[in-house]
């Protein structure tokens, strides 16, 4: 008797779009084979882990709520989310439509009672390094405000993509010379 192979569905994260996703799914093509899973289909989000919206997550989600596959494969579990409240509602509403998620670096597989532990376990883990991260920011931005050095992006740096001018820099830009010196509309 044969068993049918487990449904499952590739989700890859990068924080930008410079950034390449392409060994994460490569390493989770590669261990679902290895498994016996068949893919039914891959997501890859370039935004922010922070962001709870993301097009190809919330994709992933819809499709899950179709029953498209029975398991979600990830290369770790903060290229799902950053935030442990998101990762968990994520967990409950796939749980209760009977799909496991499986973190292949961390060995993690909600479809068993040391899987679900070790979710939530690593969930408050990349939590916590988010939350540092953003501390360390702010501290370093108080210490360089203290000591009178400058603070963002230096004079004449460029981003990769242009952003739109808005606000205090359009109306600066539309101003003449004379103006800005004098500091008038």
């Amino acid at each position: 008797m044969t068993t049918k192979p487990l449904r499952v569905a590739i989700y890859a994260r990068t924080s930008t779009e410079d950034q390449h996703p392409e060994n994460q799914i490569q390493d989770l093509r590669e261990f679902a084979q290895r498994c016996g899973y068949e893919v039914v289909g891959e997501y890859t989000d370039y935004i922010s882990g922070a962001k709870q919206s993301r097009p190809q997550l919330d994709l992933l989600m819809q499709d899950g709520r179709m029953k498209m596959f029975e398991a979600v494969l990830c290369w770790k579990l903060d290229r799902l989310g950053r935030s442990l409240q998101h990762l968990i509602h994520i967990i409950s509403e796939w749980e209760n439509l009977g799909i496991g998620l499986i973190c292949k670096t961390q060995d993690i597989n909600t479809t068993t009672a040391s899987g679900k532990l070790i979710f939530h376990i690593f969930g408050a883990i990349a939590e916590f390094e988010r939350e540092l991260i953003s501390e360390r920011q702010r501290l370093s931005i108080q210490a360089r405000k203290r000591a009178g050095k400058p603070v963002g992006r230096q004079r004449g740096a460029r981003d990769k993509k242009p952003r739109k001018k808005g606000g205090y820099i359009a109306r600066y830009m539309n101003k003449t010379p004379e103006q800005r010196k004098l500091g008038k509309r």
